[in-house]
C-alpha cells in the first residue's frame, strides 16, 4: 500500500491547545491512533463554537465525516500540550475538507497531520445538502485575514 501524503494548505485559520489525557494514551505509552481523530473533532467543535455553530447546526445543516486520512509524525505522551491548527479548504457544492496539524507545544515537533472530508447533511430529510453560503463566506473571510 502506498503511503499517505497529506498536502496541507498554506494558511490555518484556527488554533487551540489540547492537553493529552491518560485516556489518549495506548498500551505503548504514547498517543493512540484512535485518539487523534477525537483530538481533531475537539478542535473542529471549538472552531465551530466560536461562531455559534455545532456539528449538528451550521446554518440549519449538520455535518458528517465522509473520509479521513492521518499521518503520524512523532509520539505524544501523557501531559503533553498539543497545539492543534485547523483550516477548511476544497469547498465544493455539498462538502469540504478540514485539515489539521498538531504540534507539541514544548518541543515544537509535529505529532500528526490530518484531513477529514465533510459533507453537509439534513437529518430531517435524511439526505446530503448544499454547503451553507454563510459558512462559505465565513471561511473565505477568515482565509483572507
Amino acid at each position: 500500500m502506498p503511503r499517505i501524503k497529506i498536502e496541507l494548505p498554506d494558511k490555518f485559520i484556527f488554533s487551540t491547545e489540547i492537553p493529552l489525557r491518560v485516556s489518549d494514551i495506548n498500551y505503548g505509552g504514547h498517543l493512540g491512533n484512535d485518539s487523534v481523530l477525537t483530538i481533531f473533532q475537539e478542535a473542529r467543535i471549538r472552531f465551530l463554537k466560536q461562531f455559534g455553530y455545532s456539528e449538528i447546526d451550521i446554518e440549519g445543516s449538520s455535518i458528517i465525516m465522509t473520509d479521513t486520512a492521518v499521518q503520524y509524525k512523532s509520539q505524544g505522551y501523557y501531559g503533553d500540550i498539543l497545539i492543534v491548527e485547523l483550516t477548511v479548504d476544497d469547498i465544493q457544492k455539498v462538502g469540504c475538507d478540514f485539515y489539521y496539524r498538531t504540534i507539541n507545544k514544548l518541543s515544537g515537533k509535529e505529532v500528526a497531520v490530518g484531513q477529514t472530508g465533510i459533507a453537509f447533511f439534513d437529518y430531517h430529510k435524511n439526505k446530503i445538502t448544499s454547503v451553507p453560503e454563510k459558512f462559505i463566506k465565513l471561511i473565505e473571510r477568515l482565509k483572507a485575514e
